[in-house]
């Protein structure tokens, strides 16, 4: 029975339907998280034409994301019952009309209402997640995944893309306006070139899309931890880079936004490489050496910009300690690859630990690390607003850091004895 249900969750890889599956879904969801995206750059000059503070900024650039996380879980169960070809189609469509709306608004309850219905494109990874997985034989599942993953480059395509749309227009009102028919577009091209396959919908009366099991599984909550920073860190990052050096180096938009795009880009396009690597070298070791990279990364990140006075027999001694644009720009590169390839090991635990309900997990680790990316952005303008300190946004990824590294010593401490002691067993019973 159990041969007979991954047959049908899972089939072979030489299917032709499956990379035209792969490749219109990862199409179709970098435009849509680009989309998602598009508030890190819109906030920029919506800040200086409704006079926001960086909370408010957050909040602006931030709720697309909400919207987008909440609805990650019933997406996802939808798309175990129902498939992922007619659930991501809809989704998509239902954003068009909010998005031309935008170049319409003019007050800031306006835009949260909007973005709040725009943030729909940002809940199609819980689509596609599922979708494209069950096209694949679990051995590549973590590869194709990561491939699909990668469509959080969208990030770094509306950096690229919206500020010469500023630029050459004169108006941020041009760039809703062009979003909400690229959108239309890719609908259509991915329903057009995507495929269904009624063996990838599982019958409700085998358990489809049941989440109270998920709820109270301790692995989907570890899951999630490790998801709130990978992802909820590059969502919450790619919202607040532009800003950041806007703010703290003083550079122009189109300069602001190609430095951040430093970030995002690695953060995106780079997943693939994190399946293939979980796929290798197992989801754990994947992502412990993920977690350290950014550990340490964010713990210079987080100095503040400091000037010290030392007393000495000539008069004080001066001394500055500061991040250069260069050396702030290389860190943010490296964050983005580690945590790209951290996105990807985190499903990997999933795609390894259940099959039949991958939607419904991935629907609420997604959430989980949605919400993350809804949180920070507004937290990090609340710490700038509180303090003026603007490294305080990189303090909190650190701390968010270390309790992913602690939680997951002590979850996987077991296993790693127990590995320990069969071998120890083995060794003596050969002698």
């Amino acid at each position: 029975m159990t041969a007979a249900r991954n047959s049908r969750t899972s089939p072979p890889v030489s299917d032709p339907r499956a990379w035209r599956v792969l490749w219109s879904s990862t199409f179709a969801f970098t435009i849509c998280f680009a989309i998602w995206m598009m508030f890190a750059i819109l906030g920029i000059p919506l800040t200086q034409q409704l006079g926001l503070t960086d909370t408010e900024f957050g909040m602006i650039a931030a709720t697309p994301v909400l919207s987008g996380s909440l609805a990650r879980v019933p997406l996802g169960m939808c798309t175990d019952r129902f498939g992922g070809r007619v659930v991501f189609l809809l989704t998509m469509l239902a954003t068009v009309v909010p998005l031309w709306l935008i170049s319409h608004a003019t007050a800031f309850w306006q835009f949260i209402v909007l973005g709040l219905l725009v943030g729909l494109a940002g809940a199609c990874f819980s689509i596609g997640t599922p979708y494209v997985a069950r096209w694949f034989p679990k051995s590549r599942q973590g590869f194709a995944m990561g491939i699909f993953g990668a469509g959080n480059s969208g990030a770094a395509l509306t950096k690229f893309v919206a500020p010469v749309l500023i630029v050459a227009a004169g108006t941020w009102t041009v760039v809703p306006k062009v979003y909400s028919v690229a959108m239309l577009v890719t609908a259509l091209a991915f329903w057009l070139t995507s495929a269904s396959d009624p063996r990838h919908r599982m019958p409700k009366a085998a358990g489809a899309g049941r989440s109270p099991g998920v709820l109270t599984d301790p692995r989907a909550w570890r899951y999630s931890q490790y998801y709130s920073v990978v992802f909820g860190g590059y969502v919450g990052l790619a919202l607040w880079m532009p800003h950041y050096y806007v703010n703290h180096y003083g550079f122009s938009i189109e300069r602001a936004a190609l430095l951040a795009a430093c970030f995002s880009l690695p953060g995106g396009v780079l997943r693939a490489l994190g399946g293939w690597l979980s796929d290798r070298f197992g989801a754990y070791r994947t992502t412990w050496a993920v977690m350290w990279i950014v550990f340490a990364c964010f713990f210079v990140l987080s100095y503040p910009e400091t000037e010290l006075a030392v007393s000495s027999a000539n008069g004080p001694l001066r001394f500055g300690i500061a991040l250069s644009p260069g050396v702030f720009t290389v860190l943010m590169f490296v964050v983005g690859i580690a945590m790209a390839i951290g996105k990807a090991s985190v499903f990997k635990f999933i795609s390894d630990d259940y099959t039949d309900n991958i939607g419904a997990v991935s629907g609420v680790v997604g959430l989980s690390g949605g919400l993350a990316g809804f949180a920070l952005p507004i937290l990090f303008g609340a710490l700038v607003d509180l303090t003026g300190v603007h490294s305080t946004c990189f303090m909190l990824l650190f701390g968010a850091t270390a309790i992913s590294l602690v939680w997951m010593h002590f979850s996987f401490r077991s296993i790693g004895v127990a590995h320990a002691s069969s071998k120890l067993a083995s060794r003596h019973g050969a002698v």
